[in-house]
């Protein structure tokens, strides 16, 4: 059984401790107290790094046609797993993924996809989709919800709660464009390998 999710105005208070209203660390390029905080946060979880891991693997068992990635990034706030629909290494050329973030910060998830603009091989253009989901992305989606929530116990962050706008500076995102989401998982979620 899934936690209860945090309310928004506690996943705000949480937030409100790893990222500043202000651009303390752009203008003195000294690391603030909650970018401390975040580094912090990170280095106790990466702690639990093999937890993740025999996740993935895991992951790549009952997505067999997927091959499936890490997209984890410590300037984030989140781990990052992601189904490319395709198989090989390196990948050929794809036209969406599959992306679900299990957060650091409180214990929620989030899952989303990208579809891409292409010019032959080349990635023109991405274009996140929330809740719901096209639906080519469906099937990977729900496996990687099912996962998630079994092996971390956390519950998903339903969309209309991480697109409410925050006011805090994550990385170079700022109000009014920064949501929940960005404070909690990424402020690039368009952003994969």
């Amino acid at each position: 059984m899934s936690p209860m999710t945090p309310t928004p105005e506690q996943l705000l208070s949480i937030a409100r401790e790893y990222w500043r209203p202000d651009r303390y660390q752009h203008l003195t390029q000294e690391p603030s107290p909650e970018a401390h905080k975040l580094e912090a946060r990170w280095k106790e979880a990466l702690q639990k790094v093999d937890r993740w891991h025999a996740f993935l693997t895991d992951l790549k068992q009952v997505l067999p046609d997927f091959t499936i990635g890490d997209g984890t990034a410590t300037p984030d706030a989140c781990f990052r797993c992601i189904a490319y629909p395709v198989k090989g290494r390196p990948l050929p050329p794809f036209d969406w993924v599959v992306v679900g973030c299990i957060s650091i910060l409180a214990p929620v998830y989030m899952l989303y996809g990208i579809e891409f603009e292409r010019a032959g091989k080349a990635r023109l253009g991405a274009k996140v989709s929330f809740e719901p989901l096209p639906p080519q992305m469906r099937y990977p989606a729900d496996i990687f919800a099912r996962k998630i929530e079994e092996t971390f116990g956390v519950s998903a962050l339903p969309r209309e709660v991480a697109e409410i706008p925050v006011p805090l500076i994550v990385e170079w995102k700022e109000p009014p464009e920064t949501l929940l989401f960005h404070a909690l998982f990424s402020n690039e979620p368009e952003n994969v390998p």
